[in-house]
């Protein structure tokens, strides 16, 4: 009556191993470790390594092992200490080049790394790190996007013939565009609603023999610039910050952008990154003089100026006249090139853009042509106990490439010495630079010590609730309930496991999801132990109140877990932050928990009383 098919008990084994394999290597602790991250024009090599374990050496620094991980290199060492003393030493040693962090290195082992098995990512609460709550400053995007469409409504009136236009940003807000005649007026009104649908056009008062329109940006498209740009910036941080660690990005409200880094304790560092504002801008070449007999002789033509070249530091004389800038990106993406198949970046303007670069292009073909790349890096330094704070200007030629043919909007770049570099260039192309100023206006700090705290307290509360209801589950329903126990354990194995492979991260809202998992997790079997000793009760036979027992308190045990399933999901729909990790945690644990209190109890009740002849029942 009790047994089960082979596959059930085969499902059941199978999922139990995998749980327990990617549950593991959450038992290993993290170790203090410095990652080394490569800048732009420098690669992770052997020569590095070598370079680094020679400066630990000279300044006398234990280290446990130094291992190039991908595009970074991570030296693990023993305690604290000897971390921020070997990050100081490599920052001093390696320059500028490279970036230097502190962080957390895992202790899992390879073989478990092979089948992808990792631990849980440990929240800000719980490792420690930096958080930033940063602000998008949505007044310069409004502005931004109001002088693009001045200059847009301008080529309207060009392209149109519609002669004496004057477009221009109001001071009271929207765009006033001012027309010789009302014809003028109505027929580029008309154009601006055929062209430009997202803006709300409407005739001003005629003052003498000056016909205005007032021109305004719709809420609709407010909205979607808004959205745009926060979700510009979160991937451009996201690209900027990952030389730190695996950083948590979220967006919060419509103008907020949250910056947490776990195990991350360089704020300065952090700071340098997030708040560097770079732009791109190409520019013509002067070949009318060598730049280094120009540099050598200060005869620099007035209209050009030196930069030096990202990979080699060699001059490179440009025309200080802007040809397009990197606001008129649309997209840029690494291919290779279809007539000889070397490596290539794919570039695409806006309508602006691409009309500047066709007017420069036609003048221009076989002549050579840069991309500069400008940052202005925030610096932090401590002058008589106070902190002041500058600005450093960067620039740097990342690109040189000679003009084909004409082209407009679509085009691409060559000469490129590999796919990895014409990758980074797309990279850096697509997400150098924000799409709108930001500012920190939070910035909080947690201790390692704290977050080991928070780890321990929450082990400890973890534990605590396993004891507490093993025990009184037990002792009320006797051999059923240690089954019951059984189950709950595996339950928790199974939500460990599953967290780990999805990469969920582990927070103090999640450790407050699993114990309330615990304690919901038990019912469905209270309520099948429950309807057990009533089958026994109305007469029914051990092994029939074993069958109906778990038949019947079935359809109590998915009412009961789809209505908590609900309320999960809901509070995952419009919770954010804390709110929503715990409803993530709790989600899954009630679909391990109806998995363990019904199939595996009673998979475990099978194998116990399947093949006895049963008198009475230890219920």
């Amino acid at each position: 009556m009790n047994e089960f098919p082979r596959w059930k008990y085969v499902l059941v084994v199978v999922a139990l191993i995998l749980g327990v394999l990617y549950a593991l290597p959450n038992i290993y602790p993290k170790e203090p470790a410095v990652q080394v991250s490569p800048g732009r024009g420098v690669v992770i090599d052997t020569a590095l390594k070598e370079k680094t374990q020679g400066l630990l050496e000279t300044q006398k620094i234990a280290f446990k092992s130094i291992e190039i991980e991908g595009e970074r290199l991570l030296i693990r060492l023993s305690s604290g200490e000897q971390q921020t003393l070997a990050a100081d030493a490599l920052r001093d040693g390696l320059g500028d080049k490279y970036t230097v962090a502190l962080n957390l290195a895992s202790t899992v082992p390879h073989w478990l790394n092979v089948i992808y098995a990792k631990s849980m990512p440990l929240g800000l609460d719980l490792q420690g790190g930096v958080h930033f709550l940063m602000e998008v400053d949505q007044k310069a995007v409004l502005e931004a996007k109001e002088i693009q469409y001045v200059e847009e409504i301008r080529a309207i009136a060009k392209d149109k013939k519609i002669p004496g236009i004057n477009a221009s940003r109001s001071a009271q807000g929207g765009l006033s565009v001012i027309t010789r005649s009302a014809d003028n007026r109505d027929q580029l009104a008309a154009e601006i609603r055929r062209l430009l649908p997202e803006l709300l056009v409407s005739n001003a008062a005629a003052t003498g023999e000056a016909f205005a329109l007032g021109v305004r940006i719709s809420e609709t498209k407010l909205r979607e610039i808004a959205t745009e740009t926060i979700r510009q910036n979160v991937a451009t941080l996201r690209s900027r910050i990952s030389a730190l660690g695996e950083p948590v990005i979220t967006q919060q409200g419509t103008s907020r952008i949250v910056v947490e880094l776990p195990g991350v304790q360089d704020t300065a560092q952090a700071k340098i990154l997030l708040g560097a504002t770079a732009s791109l801008e190409w520019h013509a070449v002067d070949q009318s003089i060598d730049p280094n007999v120009a540099v050598s002789s200060g005869n620099i033509p007035p209209d050009s100026r030196i930069v030096l070249w990202r990979d080699t530091n060699a001059p490179v004389l440009i025309k200080k006249k802007i040809i397009v800038q990197g606001d008129d990106l649309v997209s840029a993406a690494a291919i290779p090139d279809q007539q000889s198949g070397t490596p290539a970046v794919s570039m695409k303007l806006n309508p602006k853009g691409g009309q500047r670069m066709l007017d420069f292009t036609i003048q221009s073909v076989g002549k050579p042509m840069a991309v500069l790349y400008t940052e202005h890096i925030p610096e932090l330094k401590i002058v008589d106990g106070k902190e002041v704070r500058s600005s450093r200007v960067k620039e740097e030629v990342i690109s040189v490439a000679n003009i084909q043919g004409v082209f407009g909007p679509q085009f691409q770049t060559t000469g490129l010495g590999s796919m990895k570099e014409a990758s980074q260039l797309a990279m850096l192309l697509s997400a150098g630079s924000l799409a709108a100023p930001m500012q920190i206006v939070e910035e909080r700090v947690i201790g390692p010590s704290l977050g080991a705290d928070n780890i321990g307290k929450g082990v400890w509360a973890v534990i605590l609730a396993v004891i507490l209801v093993v025990l009184f589950v037990g002792l009320y329903y006797k051999l059923f309930g240690l089954i019951a126990d059984v189950g709950l354990l595996l339950n928790l194995v199974l939500l460990v496991a599953i967290l780990s492979i999805f990469g969920a991260t582990l927070t103090l809202p999640g450790i407050a999801g699993i114990v309330l998992t615990l304690g919901m997790a038990i019912d469905a079997n209270v309520l099948i132990c429950e309807r057990i000793r009533e089958e026994l009760r109305n007469g029914s036979t051990p092994m029939a109140a074993i069958s109906r027992g778990y038949d019947r308190a079935w359809a109590t045990i998915l009412d009961a877990n789809v209505t908590h399933l609900i309320a999960a999901f809901g509070l995952m729909a419009f919770g954010s932050g804390a709110i929503k990790g715990f409803a993530i945690t709790l989600a899954i644990g009630i679909v391990t928990s109806m998995f363990t209190s019904v199939m595996v109890t009673h998979v475990l009740v099978g194998l116990v009383f399947g093949n006895r002849r049963v008198k009475s029942l230890s219920v």
